[in-house]
């Protein structure tokens, strides 16, 4: 195998900036809405961002923000899904 053989399986570096949305769901939901964003393979990574007030951090890529949207907005009536930031916040990579 050639070096160029090798550089074809490497991984594709990471987006240089996510996006991401802050929500808030009621704790006794949140596992089952985590089981459902982890279901959707790369989609979206969720983060606990405030465990006291139930705050929680969607992160994503930029092009999957309709996707994201969509999802979100399918679940809002059975999660009580709210929005706390608008429209998104981007974030930068430090790799």
């Amino acid at each position: 195998m050639n070096s160029d053989d090798h550089s074809r399986d490497a991984p594709d570096p990471p987006p240089a900036a996510m996006a991401s949305m802050l929500i808030w769901i009621p704790p006794e939901l949140i596992a089952l809405f985590k089981a459902i964003i982890e279901s959707y393979d790369n989609l979206a990574t969720l983060r606990t961002e405030d465990p006291t007030q139930h705050h929680l951090r969607l992160y994503f890529a930029p092009e999957s923000t309709l996707d994201v949207d969509g999802l979100i907005d399918s679940l809002a009536a059975r999660f009580s899904i709210r929005r706390l930031d608008s429209p998104y916040r981007a974030c930068t990579s430090t790799a």
